[in-house]
């Protein structure tokens, strides 16, 4: 029953990524053959394993079945889209909201407003018309959109995370905090030469 229910759910959870992705693929092909630019670098994508989606249903008092699983769970599927600058953030932000058949569930901007730790990225949680063949499924997809640099903090700071017995944990925490600030600053002083460049 658990098993059919994660195999169920994997098929829907990787169809709502693979058709999220092809909508911006168009998108970006669409911006290069009209000589605009490509506001995104890469993308990556990941399902929640049945174990994490199980231990999650479960911890949220939530029944372990497949509807609970693709509509209570905003983050069983996940999209997280690179971009060089700032701008292009917010510029990716705009292209997902033009699609008026992704409903937004959450939204949440940690650029203009980072975590205490420094953490910065732009996230959305859509619910997703999922068509398969003929019948529509809502299934939830969380989208992060941050630059390299945010990118790059987030990896280091969440490897970190999970490392045991470390020592002088406090100093790492504000070193960590510190080193978020800075490259912050980096990518706003980025987007300011760019901007220079561009004659903006």
């Amino acid at each position: 029953m658990l098993e059919s229910f994660y195999k169920d759910s994997i098929v829907l959870l990787e169809g709502v990524i693979a058709e999220i992705i092809a909508r911006l693929e168009i998108i970006r092909k669409y911006k290069i053959v009209h000589n605009d630019r490509d506001p995104i670098e890469y993308i990556t994508s990941r399902v929640k394993s049945e174990e994490s989606m199980k231990e999650k249903l479960k911890r949220k008092n939530l029944q372990v079945n497949l509807e609970t699983a693709l509509t209570k769970i905003y983050d069983a599927a996940g999209i997280r889209i690179i971009c060089e600058y700032i701008d292009d953030v917010y510029s990716v932000v705009k292209m997902l909201k033009k699609f008026k058949d992704l409903k937004i569930l959450q939204e949440k901007d940690y650029i203009k407003n980072p975590k205490e730790n420094g953490y910065r990225s732009y996230h959305i949680v859509f619910e997703v018309p999922l068509d398969i063949a003929g019948e529509i499924h809502p299934v939830n997809i969380e989208v992060q959109i941050r630059t390299i640099a945010m990118d790059f903090w987030a990896s280091l700071e969440h490897e970190m995370k999970y490392k045991k017995n470390i020592k002088n944990q406090e100093m790492i925490v504000e070193e960590l905090k510190r080193c978020a600030d800075e490259i912050a600053t980096t990518d706003i002083n980025m987007q300011t030469i760019r901007n220079m460049i561009n004659g903006k």
